[in-house]
């Protein structure tokens, strides 16, 4: 199961609207004859991969597979029914699906057809590794993770505003490849203005992740990087208090969203519906505070610099959350740390 969970994480970033999956073909007599993981939406899923390496050998043999089978019609055709038809006599399952489609569904069709069924195996690394897809397929909203760099005095910029670079050439490039493993990117119409950023990947993902502007006025720069989508695709989405469209130059090539309201949830319905897992916000003071509020963010990465910027008016990573004692404070659970270049990262769960 173990080798299954590492196949699946091959296609980290490149799977959505779908979850990520890896399985194992042991024979008769263990031995593993085909292994496969899912590489992205339309393409076969990991079971029929393993399935049609292992060939014959199959029969009788034991499938090892990081999420349920789907037993539904999709782009591709169900897995329980190529499961059978190879002569798999076990089936053993990390993770049950949560698509309301399969849920249990597919480990029951399995089970009438006569092979043994085995879940469970491995359950907690497999819905950590898939916790984007469950939390999308759970609350209709992507997993949102936010993302800020930031001194060891907690400032993210000088008082006049100078913030590059406070972490270090590493760790710029492990933000290259955490966007590479999201679907999309979201920054505020103030960083637009004052940074003008690029947000791909640098080409560590191809497609790029989708590039996203919230903004409430389309009050944005008749220039910026972000509006040549010739290396990525760029929305920019607003609510209706938005300058009418016909009012505004836009440049050709970046699309324009209305959204119900101008606020984080009203996007991340948006960007669901668009298949998005996994998003990335590398946003102003505002827009996060705006996102933690509204259960937009359910993960924080934030790099920490060996640096003291000072200044009482210096920039902080969030606005004003309006708590007025210790205990309506957002309680974090640690996830990790590590050393980057001369930066620390921490992630923590909200």
């Amino acid at each position: 199961m173990r080798r299954a969970l590492r196949l699946a994480a091959l296609a980290e970033g490149s799977t959505s609207p779908n979850p990520l999956v890896g399985a194992v073909v042991l024979d008769e007599n263990g031995i593993l004859v085909g292994e496969g993981f899912h590489a992205r939406a339309g393409q076969p899923h990991a079971e029929v991969g393993a399935l049609i390496q292992a060939g014959e050998k199959a029969r009788a043999g034991t499938l090892v597979v990081s999420l349920e089978p789907c037993c539904h019609q999709g782009r591709t055709p169900p897995c329980t029914e190529a499961i059978v038809k190879a002569g798999i006599s076990r089936v053993i399952v990390a993770l049950q699906d949560p698509d309301p489609r399969v849920a249990g569904a597919g480990l029951s069709h399995l089970r009438e057809a006569g092979l043994e069924v085995i879940s469970g195996v491995l359950e907690a690394e497999a819905a950590h590794q898939n916790r984007a897809f469950v939390h999308r397929v759970r609350t209709g909203r992507p997993w949102g993770i936010l993302k800020w760099a930031m001194s060891l005095d907690g400032r993210t910029a000088l008082p006049n505003g100078a913030s590059q670079w406070i972490s270090g050439p590493e760790a710029r490039h492990w933000v290259h490849r955490l966007r590479a493993g999201c679907d999309a990117v979201i920054v505020g119409a103030g960083t637009v203005r004052a940074d003008d950023p690029l947000l791909t990947s640098r080409g560590l993902r191809q497609p790029e992740p989708l590039r996203v502007v919230l903004s409430r006025s389309l009050n944005l720069p008749a220039t910026a990087q972000l509006w040549d989508t010739s290396l990525a695709a760029t929305l920019v989405a607003h609510g209706p208090e938005a300058e009418s469209r016909q009012s505004v130059r836009w440049p050709q090539g970046p699309e324009l969203c209305e959204l119900s309201a101008s606020e984080p949830k009203d996007l991340m319905q948006e960007l669901a519906k668009r298949g998005c897992n996994r998003i990335l916000w590398e946003c102003g003071s505002q827009l996060a505070t705006a996102a933690v509020q509204q259960g937009c963010v359910q993960e924080l990465m934030v790099m920490v610099a060996p640096k003291l910027l000072g200044g009482s008016p210096a920039k902080t990573p969030l606005a004003d959350l309006g708590f007025s004692c210790m205990d309506q404070v957002v309680m974090l659970k640690p996830d990790g740390s590590q050393r980057i270049g001369c930066d620390w990262l921490l992630q923590l769960i909200i």
